[in-house]
This record gives structure tokens, C-alpha cells and sequence, in this order.
């Protein structure tokens, strides 16, 4: 449980500071990648969420309204993603 919880957290952590990095790149590119890489870090904290509640150290309900963060994260760096190359 320590090893998942550790890992969610620098997941966790990893997400705005991805962001933070890329949002000083110069080109839209370099930036895209960046949100790019914080998508990943949203794919393990589902993953890591998963793993937790099949090993029951979370329950359903915990599970559900976690997810359903994640997933709003997930939308919102698309859209980020997304309006970089409309407005460099």
C-alpha cells in the first residue's frame, strides 16, 4: 500500500509541475509535450486507482468519485492540448 501511495502522490505532483515546465517552452511543440506528459501522469494515477481497488485498500465508492476527477483532469488537458495549436 506504501508503493502505490507513494507513486499516486509524485503522480499527483507530477501533473502541474509538467504543466509549469511547459508553459515556459518557446515553441507550441515543446509545450504540447509537457501536457502531453501530464496526461501520462493522470493514465497512472487511474491505473495505480485500479490496482488499489482490486486489491481493496480503496472501496467502490472511493474508487468512482476519484475516477471521475481523473477523468475531468484527462478532459481538461485535452482541451489544453487542443487550443495550443489554435492560439500559439
Amino acid at each position: 500500500m506504501f508503493g502505490l501511495t507513494s507513486q499516486m502522490r509524485r503522480a499527483a505532483v507530477s501533473i502541474p509541475s509538467n504543466i509549469a515546465e511547459g508553459n515556459q517552452r518557446r515553441s507550441v511543440p515543446d509545450r504540447r509535450r509537457f501536457v502531453t506528459d501530464a496526461s501520462g501522469s493522470v493514465a497512472e494515477i487511474d491505473t495505480q486507482l485500479e490496482i488499489s481497488c482490486r486489491l481493496g485498500y480503496i472501496d467502490d465508492s472511493d474508487f468512482c468519485a476519484t475516477i471521475e476527477r481523473t477523468d475531468h483532469i484527462a478532459r481538461m488537458l485535452a482541451n489544453m492540448y487542443r487550443n495550443m495549436a489554435r492560439h500559439p
